[in-house]
């Protein structure tokens, strides 16, 4: 059975860390670029970073620029996004999205999900 699978999340206060994890099963993320997106109650899916298939490329939304990176290790079909110094405003449901090839922008273009994780940072 092909899916992503997400660890990671919970609650933090203001300030501090979480580190989100996807894991696939059932095939290899050797060739998919990873997204990284999260949605807000009673706001749109937004994507949050994404990450090339050959590590060589990555990118942020600005309200994340330079608190959260993502990465990948393919030897554990396994991606991460590292998130510091969270902010209230980061609450939210976290997906990670798989595509076949180049990095893609909108959910639409990604054709496996995980199961969502909730982070919540509490001010």
């Amino acid at each position: 059975q092909v899916r992503l699978v997400q660890s990671g999340g919970g609650l933090v206060q203001s300030g501090g860390s979480l580190r989100l994890s996807c894991a696939a099963s059932g095939f290899t993320l050797d060739y998919y670029a990873i997204g990284w997106f999260r949605q807000a109650p009673g706001k749109e899916r937004e994507g949050v970073s994404c990450i090339s298939s050959t590590h060589d490329t990555s990118y942020y939304v600005d309200s994340v620029k330079g608190r959260f990176t993502v990465s990948r290790d393919n030897t554990k079909n396994t991606v991460h996004l590292q998130m510091n110094t969270l902010q209230s405003e980061d609450s939210a449901v976290y997906y990670c999205a798989a595509t076949p090839g180049a990095v893609k922008q909108t959910p639409g273009e990604y054709d496996y999900w995980g199961q969502g994780t909730q982070v919540t940072v509490s001010s």
